[in-house]
């Protein structure tokens, strides 16, 4: 499973890339705004420091204004992936980027219906956001599970990429359902290396070195 940072945050990205251990960036209006700087410039920034993906969402809402929008995020880096809304315009513009062979992620999808029109559309990322379904009293894992069904069961080429994610858990379970990309916040990424055990572990085994009095070095 690959693991993108969902940030706009170039000290964050730059920290974490280092681990070798990032495999894409998703970034949104909101996130873009957080950060307090020029989305044409952050992005071409972010898409500097990474070798996968980068996901820069146009703002427009029609899909005339999608596309010169994209065409301009495109113009950015080589590994710019155009994110649009799971709307009508959205999906018309999913398509039409997809035949021109542009990487597409479609992002706030809440239904397996909709997962279904994305994939027609020839999205590369499908974006399920399972946080805000548990937010209304849904289990948002149920989509992930009903989603990476149906594309199995018509070999869907679109990567299931789970969004919203509000803790180690849906990674793991996303994991276990078989989704193909987790975005997470720098939060969760840095949660999933701790356990209480390994740090007992690994007390104990330096407390036993020291006694030795010996030095690898």
């Amino acid at each position: 499973m690959k693991i993108f940072l969902d940030s706009a945050d170039i000290n964050e990205i730059k920290e974490l890339c280092k681990t070798n251990l990032i495999d894409g960036i998703t970034t949104n209006p909101s996130l873009i705004a957080k950060s307090g700087g020029n989305i044409l410039d952050v992005i071409k920034e972010i898409c500097g420091l990474v070798s996968g993906p980068v996901s820069a969402e146009v703002t427009a809402i029609n899909h005339k204004d999608m596309m010169m929008e994209a065409e301009k995020l495109l113009n950015l880096a080589e590994n710019v992936t155009i994110k649009v809304p799971l709307t009508s315009d959205g999906l018309l513009t999913c398509k039409e980027l997809s035949k021109n062979n542009v990487s597409v992620n479609v992002t706030l999808c809440f239904s397996s219906s909709q997962a279904i029109l994305a994939a027609k559309a020839g999205a590369t990322f499908i974006s399920p956001f399972v946080g805000r379904l548990d937010d209304i009293g849904q289990n948002g894992l149920d989509l992930i599970y009903d989603i990476v069904e149906i594309y199995n069961n018509y070999n869907y080429k679109t990567q299931v990429l789970v969004a919203s994610i509000r803790g180690v858990n849906h990674v793991i379970e996303s994991a276990k359902i078989g989704a193909d990309v987790v975005t997470i916040p720098t939060k969760t990424f840095k949660e999933m290396f701790n356990h209480p055990l390994t740090d007992k572990g690994l007390k104990a085994f330096l407390s036993d070195w020291q006694d030795t009095g010996q030095s690898i070095l």
